[in-house]
């Protein structure tokens, strides 16, 4: 009898490096024969619901505090981590092969996942499921899990694309029957990739097929929060059509490719205004306080959140990200060192860019007066952190004027800051001598990304006017002022700055700056006349010295960390693994991996 791999489900697993557990997450007994599974209602259930552990999860790597303990932000011109054995500042550096590259794990998790959707999509039976019209959720509930493999599957060859360009499309054959590749013949694979194009239409597609199937928003959310709906459909159909409308994907620039991503946004709020109970911005009217507590709430009562990975109960969040001075019997390792790069795209409070005439920017006090969501996002000198009722509450300290002479938070045997930075989003105000755990879960799609690709497909299809709405909307939740009387190019910049500043840590800004192309024509010495806000490849930080009433800053080059690496074209993606290639060479490999050694900028 044919029997299902056991290794998949536990190499998935494995990969995912989380503890996240709800009923999505049920152990799969992957020794079962497929008979049996597909024959049994509950057992076809779970077979469905462990296909969610191989979702995309940016908080599963910080369970390897070794290795990828620290933001992926550290890959881009947004963080560094001052832990030298992270593989991200080498990834940063073009210091991999196709060979040795240390996250290629993103390929077999992805195609493991795919391969499940497909085991499900051919093996799984109405007469055993059920498929009767009832009321709620349930409505032809054979009919909604297949949409939910097909979703999912779309969700899978989506994350490949972002990661390795051209991808194969691996759904159903010439006569409709799902495609499941014989693990056990090497070359069952050997296919070629759909260029990055045509896979990402491939996506949308999928979603226009699945995104009336499944309910919009479930009703029982209790009970079925963290599983794929039409809501997640919609939002997929919008990111794909924004990616294939990108300069990476659109390099003439067509802007019927930006229309239609436009249409899919709207489409979303169309959709979304209505429901009865709709996604929403969270926002309790506080912009102090509101974006933070966005990513420290519960997460199954958050409206604003479309999609996200099971909730995982743990203070490993905090762990790697508090800064390091703040211990006890549970102690901050600081991992993630924002830069200055990111800190200066902030505006101050009244809209203007720091460099901006009329913008009030004190380089002598630079927290002053500055977009809410600075504070809110990034521990910084002075700020004030910790637990009132257990005598924890005290000042950030990240001065050095000596080894002998040293704030609390600079530096420690486990972490420390090169940038004079810390990462506060993610991170709940966790008691070091009693500590707790606390409810995080990776945010795969959100309302406030909808918004902002709606302003940007509109700005980029048709000129501002329609653009102003949806990206004030974002800002408004913030407490910042609304754009408006701006050229195309003027609200573009905006756009994109907005983009880094919202969606900051949220594994966005990776692709964004590689969509858009930012990096063609950039090297680290031409771009040093630039406002740091606007370099790549230079990395900046703040030294802060003197008196902590009276501290001193000093504005330059991060320690140690302070540049980044990027060969055209070859730093657009990651390579296929090269044993994939070898193994199935009608794959191809992605340009300038083929020789498999690292290049210099």
């Amino acid at each position: 009898m044919k029997r299902i791999s056991t290794y998949i489900v536990t190499l998935v697993l494995a990969l995912a490096g989380s503890s996240c557990s709800d009923y999505l997450d049920k152990e799969y007994d992957a020794s079962l024969s497929e008979k049996k599974v597909f024959n049994n209602q509950n057992l076809t259930r779970e077979f469905l619901a462990n296909i969610y552990t191989n979702l995309p999860d940016g908080l599963a790597p910080l369970s390897d505090d070794q290795f990828t303990g620290a933001s992926r932000d550290c890959m881009t011109d947004n963080a560094v981590t001052c832990w030298g054995l992270h593989y991200y500042t080498k990834i940063g550096s073009d210091g991999y092969t196709a060979g040795d590259h240390p996250l290629l794990g993103f390929w077999n998790t992805d195609l493991y996942g795919i391969r499940k959707c497909n085991m499900f999509l051919k093996n799984a039976k109405a007469s055993v499921v059920g498929n009767t019209e009832k009321d709620g959720d349930d409505n032809r509930l054979y009919d909604r899990y297949c949409a939910e493999a097909r979703l999912l599957r779309a969700i899978f060859h989506f994350d490949l694309i972002c990661w390795f360009g051209a991808a194969p499309v691996i759904a159903e054959d010439e006569s409709g029957e799902p495609i499941i590749f014989d693990l056990s013949d090497p070359s069952a694979m050997n296919m070629f990739r759909t260029p990055a194009a045509e896979a990402l239409e491939w996506v949308a597609d999928q979603c226009d097929q699945i995104k009336n199937q499944l309910p919009f928003r479930y009703s029982d959310e209790a009970s079925n929060w963290g599983r794929v709906n039409g809501a997640a459909a919609y939002a997929l159909k919008a990111r794909a059509l924004l990616y294939r409308a990108s300069k990476l994907n659109n390099p003439d620039g067509n802007t019927a490719y930006w229309a239609n991503a436009a249409q899919a946004a709207a489409d979303f709020i169309t959709q979304n205004n209505k429901q009865s109970y709709p996604y929403r911005l969270y926002n309790t009217g506080n912009p102090e306080n509101d974006y933070y507590e966005c990513f420290t709430t519960n997460p199954v009562y958050n409206n604003e959140i479309i999609l996200a990975r099971s909730v995982w109960n743990t203070n490993q969040v905090e762990k790697v990200f508090l800064p390091v001075g703040f211990t006890g019997s549970f102690s901050g390792n600081g991992r993630t060192n924002p830069t200055q790069n990111l800190v200066d795209a902030y505006e101050m409070s009244n809209g203007k860019r720091i460099d901006e005439n009329g913008s009030t920017y004190d380089a002598a006090n630079p927290y002053k007066d500055r977009d809410p969501r600075l504070a809110q996002t990034i521990f910084y000198q002075g700020m004030m952190w910790g637990r009132a009722d257990k005598e924890e509450r005290r000042a950030i300290d990240v001065r050095y004027n000596s080894d002998a002479d040293k704030g609390v938070d600079y530096t420690s045997a486990m972490g420390g800051t090169y940038t004079g930075y810390y990462l506060k989003k993610f991170v709940n105000n966790i008691s070091c001598k009693e500590p707790a755990t606390y409810p995080h879960a990776w945010m795969i799609f959100r309302y406030g990304e909808i918004l902002l690709n709606a302003a940007e497909a509109y700005n980029e299809a048709e000129g501002p006017a329609k653009a102003y709405s949806y990206i004030n909307e974002v800002r408004a939740r913030a407490g910042m002022p609304a754009y408006a009387d701006m050229s195309q190019s003027e609200l573009r910049e905006r756009i994109r700055n907005e983009r880094r500043i919202e969606l900051a840590f949220e594994d966005h800004r990776f692709f964004d700056v590689r969509r858009w192309k930012l990096y063609d024509n950039v090297t680290s010495t031409g771009e040093t006349g630039k406002p740091r806000y606007n370099q790549l490849l230079n990395l900046y930080g703040v030294k802060v010295t003197g008196n902590a009433d009276t501290p001193s800053y000093t504005f330059g080059l991060a320690e140690t960390v302070n540049s980044r690496t990027f060969v055209n074209p070859k730093s657009y993606y990651f390579p296929i693994p090269a044993n994939e290639v070898k193994r199935a060479p009608n794959l191809g490999q992605n340009p300038g991996w083929d020789t498999g050694s690292a290049s210099n900028e």
